[in-house]
């Protein structure tokens, strides 16, 4: 190997290593963004749900933060590198859709769609290959949305609300049906998905034990009407 080859190597191998490290720098603060937004969706668990939307309030500033944080990785990538240094945010990511689909479900009951998610963290379409929201990332998220209902499920009837296990039953059943649409290859993603089944598990058991003990008041209507057709 000449001279010239090795330098040339060389200017390349450091120019990497600086890359990396300030693509870690960045990835960092998101990740401690992330945190913070997991730590703050924790407390729904112990929250009464008419205090939920002032819980939410100390949410949104965190979320809308990491726009910024997706500007200033998207500006060190190399164009057409995505790919290339990606698993150094994925978690990150993944826990950023967690974060804004469960506020999203919080606020309207409703899914947040993958274009939709992308907008709040400040994706931006001409990003796409150098920091971009996959549909992949998008569903580990999903994924662990559920999982977090299910936990929210079994809490909401500690705090006397009966009626929300119910309502992320039909959420969550709905969200899994789109699941089992889409094909689904990748491995570590099909098992995650397997894995839903037990969360829904759990919430059934919830909701069965909430109807059989009419403690919902959309079981107590149900129960009167058929009282009333009998």
């Amino acid at each position: 190997m000449d001279a010239s080859n090795v330098e040339l190597i060389n200017e390349l191998l450091d120019k990497d290593v600086e890359i990396r490290e300030k693509i870690k720098d960045e990835v960092n603060e998101f990740d401690k963004k992330t945190r913070t937004l997991c730590g703050l969706l924790n407390k729904i668990h112990s929250t009464p749900s008419d205090q939920i939307p002032a819980l939410l309030t100390t949410v949104h500033p965190v979320l809308d933060s990491c726009r910024d944080t997706s500007a200033a990785i998207a500006e060190l990538i190399p164009p057409n590198q995505c790919w290339r240094w990606k698993d150094m945010w994925t978690n990150s990511l993944r826990n950023a859709v967690f974060a804004a689909t469960m506020v999203h479900y919080l606020e309207s009951g409703s899914l947040l769609t993958l274009a939709r998610v992308g907008e709040l963290l400040g994706i931006k379409e001409e990003w796409s290959d150098r920091f971009t929201l996959s549909a992949e990332d998008y569903l580990h998220g999903l994924i662990n949305l559920v999982n977090e209902l299910s936990r929210l499920a079994v809490n909401s009837v500690t705090l006397g609300n009966f009626e929300e296990p119910i309502k992320i039953s039909t959420f969550v059943k709905d969200l899994f049906a789109g699941f089992a649409m889409l094909n689904l290859k990748n491995d570590a993603l099909r098992r995650r998905y397997d894995s839903l089944k037990y969360d829904i598990k759990k919430i059934e058991e919830v909701v069965y034990d909430v109807s059989l003990r009419k403690l919902a008041p959309s079981a107590k209507a149900s129960a009167a009407v058929h009282g009333a057709s009998a």
